[in-house]
């Protein structure tokens, strides 16, 4: 399925099931797909369940020169006015954790909760010059992203990782796809940040207890629920995609969250 938004078209699926509206953001560099082993135990659980790819990735267009994590909040909530299928739960994962933030605070109205998978949803301290050279290289050249890509999953990989990795290896090999990747290394989170008083949505921060991308990884999932006034849930032994590596625990955990808000 997709929908024309911006002069681009923007690919997702949709479950088509009865219940409470799921759609889930993946973040950068990867596809839709990396819900995959996700989206049966929620629809299991009685959701319909939409995974939408992001700007530059799988089968979306790769045509625009705004990949900000607002942009994609702009297609967020034109998707979901589009679906019409009343307010849904927002579940992202790491670049998108700074969307969650700016498209609760633009359209509230469209949100019962949001999960923020171990987000990117504030700027960070800036990384010291071997960090930025690692950055730069894995942005521009596709086997050191998918090498990356790869090193986080920190206890073990996926059931689907061998056909994960090859398709988004081919997705990447496509025009545009890399480009779109670099824009988001460069993108500026403070506008996302700057809007976070705003949220009053219920919100939830799962994070890997692994994850590499952050020094620690409990101290960042609490302050950034704390600006949000949310919850934490903590995926034992889970690097930077728990919903991927630990795909029954992060249910359980999300599903407890929304059942204490009415969701289900």
């Amino acid at each position: 399925m997709e929908l024309s938004h911006e002069g681009g078209r923007i690919a997702y699926d949709d479950s088509g099931t009865a219940g409470p509206l799921l759609l889930c953001l993946p973040g950068m560099g990867v596809t839709r797909k990396s819900y995959e082993l996700l989206r049966p135990l929620f629809v299991e659980a009685g959701y319909r369940v939409v995974t939408m790819d992001l700007r530059g990735h799988g089968a979306t267009d790769a045509v625009w020169t705004d990949y900000t994590p607002e942009a994609i909040g702009r297609d967020t909530v034109a998707l979901l006015r589009h679906l019409d299928a009343g307010p849904a739960v927002l579940f992202t994962n790491s670049y998108t954790g700074a969307t969650a933030v700016w498209a609760a605070a633009e359209a509230p109205e469209l949100f019962r909760t949001i999960v923020l998978s171990d987000p990117f949803a504030r700027v960070m301290p800036k990384p010291n010059p071997v960090m930025r050279a690692a950055a730069w290289a894995v942005g521009r050249f596709r086997p050191l992203w998918m090498l990356y890509w790869a090193s986080l999953f920190k206890t073990r990989k996926p059931a689907n990782f061998r056909e994960e990795r090859a398709a988004l290896s081919a997705n990447l090999a496509e025009p545009g796809r890399m480009a779109a990747l670099r824009a988001m290394f460069a993108a500026d989170v403070a506008v996302c940040e700057a809007r976070t008083p705003e949220v009053h949505t219920p919100a939830l921060v799962v994070m890997g207890t692994r994850d590499p991308d952050f020094p620690d990884p409990a101290a960042e999932a609490n302050l950034i629920a704390s600006r949000l006034g949310g919850k934490v849930t903590m995926i034992e032994g889970a690097g930077h995609y728990p919903h991927s590596e630990f795909p029954a625990e992060t249910t359980a955990a999300v599903i407890a969250f929304l059942n204490q808000h009415a969701v289900a």
